[in-house]
């Protein structure tokens, strides 16, 4: 069972020993090490070449070398860090989804049918968006707006007349009345209300502009979320009615004769519901609340039950936050099983179910590249003695190095900590010299080494060793920003995949976390998904030179890029749209150019022209002091110039 608080790193360790010499490292390591059966499926594997391999649509589909693609597209001037959209596996997300669904209404005979509606809040991307609305239109797949930007590309974008448009979010008169005159365009536009108040906007405007509009009500369930967005549900939710407030909807629609345009019922449990039961407590409550609201004579036509169909992060298959315990087929049979027997007890007409799965349907299809510019290592080898006479401190570092072995390692650890404080100590005190204190550090660290090379050949870690190969762990430094292209990593500790995509025939013997190129200390990587526990540092292949290593992020295709921020003015990445062709290679559909210095530093009201002219006249002064050059002043300007033009990420050419 997977970790709920306790860490099972306590008792066993969760790393694999290194390759002793007997067996060589195969990609069937590599496969069981990143765990990627576990969250890769169907999409990603492990090719012969020790490749990341991506079948976009799904099993037994052609596939492509990830690191091959990624070197044809820095030939066709793209640099990393990249970000590679694959529509296919779009296009097989929501096949799946709409699948799974057909499957449960079969296999319950469920009366009704099944309408997915996109959360645009999830990705607002153009290209992305355009995609789905033309994916989904065999299913009528719909989008859900939270905002009145996301109701303005909703509404552009969405044109199957029967794929639903779900208005949620906070609402003025302008949103309100535009969904309602969208109605005349005869798109099927769901005024859901989150707010009591908003309930007299709609009949007002109903009432000026003559039209009847289709209102929903969101409600606040007793029965809560799990994990990180619990708080969306429950009594203290952000959004929704209280069953009271519910009450009060009804009971003014049917004062002014319109009790008739209630037809949805809305909840929403949280992002990313890990536990089955909790998405059944959930479906039970809701179903009885709608079957209640048509008791009432409201004229009920559609329950949706929201967002929460969960990722599993890291292939663990459990109820923790970055995983689940359940399958897509499992959630469809659930929801299609409760409303099912809640209408037929209630003799009443099954509604329309509407799901609104954004992490399920986007997070696939994006891949995130990015290169390692270099790598940081503690000095673990002993230093040379020099013969001379040392003091008493280092002479029990060296003797403490030496003696080290399995039967004392622990001992000997502590001995190690207690020598390099004292060497601290007397240093501080001047007893010792620099060259004194240096030679003790990297005794300890050498000490370290040895211990850990031991620790790993044993099943069992004690607790004071725990923190041992995280404190000797490698800093790879990279080229990306957390804060623009991992938000949620930062913010909230989610966690992804992160795979190199290539050498993985070779054994990774290093041992790093990774820091990205902002001058932030929150700037870093260091929790990695693991079947046991969560880990803090992520097994690496030792750098070459002159040759690029690359990682691959992955499931990062819902909310990463929209909630990306300008920390240190690094802006968006460069995007590609990659569709397979029906002879098995792959096309460039869209490219997206990431932000140039100029585009960013707009953004903060810079003016490109007045900087440059800034730096002329500051050469200009320096020329006529003689502090610069002609030539140096040309080289400055024209270096300041090119600069603006390019990409904020570093260039390794």
């Amino acid at each position: 069972m997977h970790h709920n608080g306790d860490s099972l790193r306590d008792s066993f360790a969760s790393r694999p020993s290194p390759s002793n010499g007997e067996t060589a490292w195969t990609i069937e390591d590599s496969e069981e090490l990143y765990r990627i059966k576990g969250w890769g499926e169907p999409y990603f594997s492990i090719n012969a070449a020790g490749h990341v391999a991506v079948c976009p649509r799904g099993d037994n589909s052609a596939s492509l070398d990830l690191y091959e693609l990624v070197e044809a597209l820095k030939q066709r001037n793209l640099s990393l860090p990249l970000l590679i959209r694959f529509s296919d596996i779009l296009q097989d997300r929501i096949e799946r989804l709409n699948a799974c669904f057909a499957k449960a209404i079969a296999r319950y005979k469920y009366p009704g049918i099944y309408r997915g509606v996109f959360p645009v809040k999830c990705n607002q991307q153009k290209h992305l968006i355009e995609d789905l609305v033309r994916f989904g239109h065999p299913y009528q797949l719909g989008l859900e707006a939270g905002s009145k930007p996301e109701l303005m590309i909703a509404l552009a974008c969405l044109k199957h007349p029967e794929s639903l448009l779900i208005c949620n979010g906070y609402k003025d008169r302008e949103y309100i009345e535009t969904a309602m005159l969208a109605t005349r365009l005869g798109k099927t536009a769901i005024i859901v209300i989150e707010q009591l108040e908003e309930i007299e906007t709609v009949i007002s405007l109903s009432k000026s502009l003559g039209i009847k509009p289709v209102v929903g009500v969101r409600a606040k369930l007793s029965s809560r979320g799990v994990g990180r967005w619990a708080e969306s549900s429950g009594e203290g939710a952000k959004f929704g009615l209280m069953i009271p407030e519910i009450i009060a909807v009804v009971d003014r629609l049917s004062e002014e004769g319109m009790l008739d345009s209630l037809q949805l019922l809305h909840y929403h449990i949280g992002s990313q519901i890990s536990s089955i039961s909790v998405i059944k407590d959930a479906i039970r409550e809701a179903s009885q609340i709608y079957v209640e609201l048509a008791k009432l004579g409201a004229n009920m036509n559609y329950l949706d039950v929201g967002g929460g169909l969960a990722v599993d992060y890291d292939g663990s298959k459990t109820n923790f936050h970055a995983s689940k315990n359940y399958n897509m087929q499992n959630y469809a049979n659930d929801i299609v099983a409760e409303v099912k027997e809640a209408c037929e007890q209630a003799e009443i007409s099954a509604p329309v179910l509407i799901s609104e799965s954004g992490r399920a349907l986007a997070s696939h299809q994006s891949v995130l590249i990015f290169d390692v510019l270099g790598c940081s290592n503690v000095n673990t080898e002993p230093p040379e003695r020099t013969g001379e006479k040392e003091p008493l401190i280092i002479r029990n570092l060296y003797e403490t190095y030496r003696d080290i072995n399995p039967e004392n390692y622990q001992e000997a650890y502590h001995d190690a900590i207690q020598f390099k404080e004292e060497a601290i100590s007397i240093f501080n005190f001047g007893y010792i010299s620099l060259r004194d204190r240096a030679k003790a550090e990297q005794l300890y660290w050498a000490c370290c080494r040895k211990i850990d090379e031991i620790v790993s050949h044993q099943k069992y870690i004690p607790d004071d060793l725990e923190a041992l190969e995280k404190n000797m762990a490698s800093t790879y430094y990279i080229n990306l920003s957390v804060f623009q292209s991992m938000p949620d990593n930062w913010a909230i500790d989610q966690l992804f995949p992160i795979v190199p995509i290539h050498r993985l025939d070779e054994e990774p013997t290093e041992r790093g976390i990774l820091a990205d190129l902002t001058c932030d200390s929150d700037g870093k990587i260091n929790k990695f998904i693991d079947l046991l526990d969560v880990k803090t540092v992520l097994e690496l292949h030792p750098l070459k030179p002159k040759e690029p290593y690359y990682l691959g992020v992955f499931l990062s295709g819902a909310y990463q890029e929209i909630m990306g921020n300008l920390h240190n003015l690094f802006g968006d990445t460069n995007a590609v749209h990659i569709q397979l062709t029906p002879n098995n290679s792959y096309k460039i559909k869209y490219v997206v150019k990431g932000d140039t210095i100029t585009e960013v530093l707009g953004y903060v009201q810079y003016d490109a022209e007045d900087m440059i002219e800034s730096i002329r006249q500051q050469t200009e002064d320096a020329l006529e002091t003689g502090r610069i050059t002609l030539e140096e002043s040309q080289r400055l300007l024209q270096n300041y110039e090119q600069s603006l033009s390019r990409y904020t990420y570093l260039s390794q050419s």
